[in-house]
């Protein structure tokens, strides 16, 4: 399907009666959140909808309409669960109009404005749609143009800002057939859905578009434009930069549509291309066309233990064009190449001894001493030859680290500190205790002007799709970027980071329950994609039923080979990344790990979701009790562990407290099992043999406790339902919120500078603490 072709050539015009109906078929209701047996069908229900409408300017502008209305008659009728997704669909139809009068943004403008009296999260998202409908309105076309930009890294000075979408699949989930049509259809979108194939189609959509909105269906003839940009060739450039920097410059003046200045200097533009490609007089007006918005470029990788998300960050950031702007030293290149490039916390360092000088021309000839390459197999090997086989004739010599980082770098990490934490309490809570809930960002955006970020060319966002493991991963992953770069900064200036989630499980787990209850952490494989379902409609509709839909795309792809000819998956993570920009915040917990065995260091990790602890002799135990009748107390069987902790309680006086019980296991969640139990702490339930005075199940709610086996007994420590992240022979743990490096940085110069014995003095008092995991949603959580 080509795009930028004449209304005649594109889909029938669809009525808005029938517009009407696709709309309130895609909406979430009460019965869905409870029953959740009608929501899978929503997601494929709103891709429909989109594709009815894509290809016809007409169909867009009627569905515009029709939204506006049912946006209005929600407010009249009070139905909030219809107006977040309502006018999500509308924004996104906005950008793709071809023409938008003014009486309609108008209107939408000032209902926007309205919601500004709603609560969080309706204001929150009321008013960034207020700036973005109030720029549309004064500059036509100028959200398609930098989105386009953007997402398909297209050169111009103007605009220097792109983005890319990097899909993070687990390959437990994602092996055989799964992994494979996700695979055929990242590749496929960039073709499939609208035909584009170079950044010359791309810049011709942009150039069309832009001209369209500015002068209508009165003023443009899209049929002749479209055909005169076709023709023009590689000359189609000079007027893509051209037109960019003409928006963009009504941009920053902030000029008005009745001023004519832009709508003059456009039109101007259109009558250059049209009558340069026909000898024939200029026609005035005729058909406008439509020129979908093309899905941003995707790569996918099975995460597997090679891929590092800060060397394919670096890597991106190298081959763009926009990196010959800045300024950064080899030493910023070869500070996440060696494979040692983590503190001695995180990694074991192996040392080899030199028998040389150490002056560089003693070395003998042919040595190479320095790597240069960032290819992660060449590194890995020479690391593994490094382990096993060490060679005393010649000496290994590694790039070396500036460990002292700059007075600029300490305050840009400390500034990134600061504007999190204004985010997290400017966001409203539910309970009566601050940072109790798991919502902290809800309104984050009304504090943007307090604290400016510093510009960022770059956006990488992140999708991860697998089940609580995947997370896990995830959350590492987070927390090693961050102390890589609380070391010495180097994407953080240049990167804005987005974190999403899709929750797919394989085909035969449960994925999630069918009430608005999470069940056991053993049975849900997603207890935090349960969760964000539960807290934000849209998402489940959207989002949760995508991953029910890829096990049955594989199925048909098995049944039907060949390459899709709609990329659904593509087109959802497509509308997912663009719309859903409110995140939820979770806590990162850090865990010590103490050994039996005197001889093996302690080791520290984090989890997201949960940890389990399992005493492997009682199991046999378990399952033949199970099987009798329990006897008295005295009969049973468990081992003694000590408990100290810090329990949590809704009005913030937490108390410490300790125990030791017998027990053959524990389960830590931190994702909370009902609405009513909504709490930003650790739930750790012990597995206790029942008798005639207590129940077999005990709960603590906390933030900080430490497990410590008594007797000479040792214990099995999974982290994130990950068997691949699991530590036997364990003595003990201690579990804390994770810290973030970047107030930590400021805690090590306060305490060089000698600048008082008051840790959270100065700037630390209003910094994060803690290191939180955004994942973005379309809500954030809506009470």
């Amino acid at each position: 399907m080509c795009s930028m072709e004449p209304t005649a050539g594109c889909s029938p015009t669809v009525s808005e009666g029938e517009l009407y109906r696709s709309i309130q078929a895609t909406l979430p209701r009460e019965t869905d959140i409870q029953q959740s047996l009608d929501c899978f069908n929503k997601g494929m229900l709103r891709w429909t909808l989109h594709k009815k409408v894509q290809n016809n300017p007409a169909n867009s502008l009627s569905l515009l309409w029709v939204l506006i209305k049912e946006l209005e008659k929600a407010e009249r009728w009070d139905s909030r669960e219809c107006i977040i997704p309502l006018l999500h669909t509308l924004m996104y139809a906005i950008i793709q109009t071809a023409y938008i009068p003014d009486v309609l943004y108008k209107r939408v403008y000032e209902f926007c404005k309205r919601l500004l009296t709603y609560p969080i999260p309706y204001s929150t998202i009321g008013l960034s749609y207020t700036r973005k409908i109030r720029t549309e309105q004064v500059v036509p076309g100028l959200l398609y143009q930098r989105m386009v930009t953007a997402e398909q890294r297209l050169k111009s000075e103007h605009y220097p800002h792109q983005e890319r979408v990097f899909l993070l699949a687990d390959p437990e989930v994602f092996c055989g057939s799964m992994g494979q049509v996700l695979m055929g259809d990242v590749e496929a979108s960039g073709t499939a859905t609208s035909g584009f194939l170079s950044p010359l189609d791309h810049m011709r959509c942009v150039v069309q578009h832009s001209i369209q909105a500015a002068l209508g269906a009165d003023q443009c003839d899209g049929q002749k434009l479209a055909q005169a940009l076709k023709d023009m060739g590689q000359d189609v450039d000079s007027y893509f930069q051209e037109v960019l920097a003409t928006l963009e410059q009504s941009a920053e003046e902030g000029v008005k549509r009745e001023g004519g200045a832009l709508k003059k200097r456009l039109l101007q533009l259109y009558s250059e291309i049209v009558s340069d490609a026909e000898a024939e007089p200029l026609s005035v007006g005729g058909p406008l066309c439509d020129c979908p918005l093309p899905n941003p470029e995707m790569s996918f990788h099975l995460w597997t233990e090679d891929l590092d998300i800060w060397r394919e960050l670096a890597k991106w950031f190298r081959s763009s064009s926009v990196s010959e702007q800045f300024s950064f030293s080899q030493d910023d290149l070869e500070l996440g190449e060696s494979p040692c490039d983590l503190t001695p916390a995180d990694m074991a360092r192996f040392s080899v001894m030199s028998n040389d000088s150490g002056i560089e021309r003693d070395l003998p000839t042919g040595t190479d001493s320095t790597p240069t390459s960032l290819d992660s197999a060449s590194l890995s090997s020479s690391w593994e030859q490094c382990k096993s086989e060490p060679d005393t004739s010649k000496l290994s010599r590694r790039g070396g680290i500036k460990m002292k980082p700059s007075m600029k770098d300490n305050m840009l990490l400390m500034q990134e500190t600061l504007e999190d934490h204004a985010s997290l309490i400017g966001g409203g809570r539910r309970g009566g205790r601050r940072g109790t809930t798991l919502q902290r960002r809800s309104g984050s955006c009304v504090l943007q002007n307090s604290f400016n970020k510093q510009q960022r060319h770059f956006t990488a966002r992140i999708v991860a799709m697998g089940d609580d493991r995947v997370l896990g991963r995830l959350a590492k992953a987070y927390y090693f970027f961050r102390k890589r770069e609380a070391r010495r900064l180097f994407l953080t200036m240049k990167f804005n980071l987005q974190f999403y989630y899709i929750p797919v499980c394989q085909p035969t787990a449960p994925i999630f329950p069918s009430k608005k209850y999470l069940p056991d952490s053993k049975e849900n494989l997603c207890t935090l994609g349960s969760y964000l379902s539960l807290v934000d409609p849209w998402y489940n509709c959207n989002i949760r039923s995508l991953g029910s839909m890829i096990p049955k795309l594989a199925e048909m792809q098995n049944a039907n080979p060949g390459r899709p000819k709609d990329p659904f998956v593509s087109d959802v993570i497509s509308y997912y990344v663009r719309t859903g920009q409110q995140p939820v915040y979770f806590t990162i917990y850090a865990v010590k790990i103490i050994f039996t065995s005197i001889t093996k260091d302690p080791v520290e990790d984090v989890f997201l979701t949960h940890l389990e602890i399992d005493f492997p002799e009682f199991r046999h135990i378990l399952a033949s009790m199970k099987e009798k009748q329990r006897r008295s107390s005295g009969e049973v069987c468990g081992a003694v562990v000590s408990i100290n902790y810090r329990r949590v309680i809704l009005s913030g006086r937490d108390i410490d407290k300790g125990l030791s019980v017998r027990t053959s296991g524990a389960q830590i969640n931190a994702i909370p099992s009902n609405e009513a139990e909504d709490m930003n702490c650790l739930t750790l339930t012990l597995n206790e043999f029942p008798t005639k005075s207590k129940n077999s199940v005990r709960t603590i709610r906390t933030n900080n406790v430490k497990i410590r086996s008594l007797e000479s007994r040792s214990f099995t420590l999974t982290l994130d339902k990950d068997c691949r992240r699991s530590y036997k022979d364990v003595q003990s743990i201690e579990i804390t919120p994770c810290l973030d490096p970047g107030y930590c940085v400021q805690k090590i110069m306060r305490s060089k500078l000698n600048l008082g014995e008051d840790k959270d003095a100065g700037l630390s008092k209003y910094m994060n603490k803690g290191l939180p995991l955004p994942i973005n949603t379309f809500a954030g959580i809506i009470t």
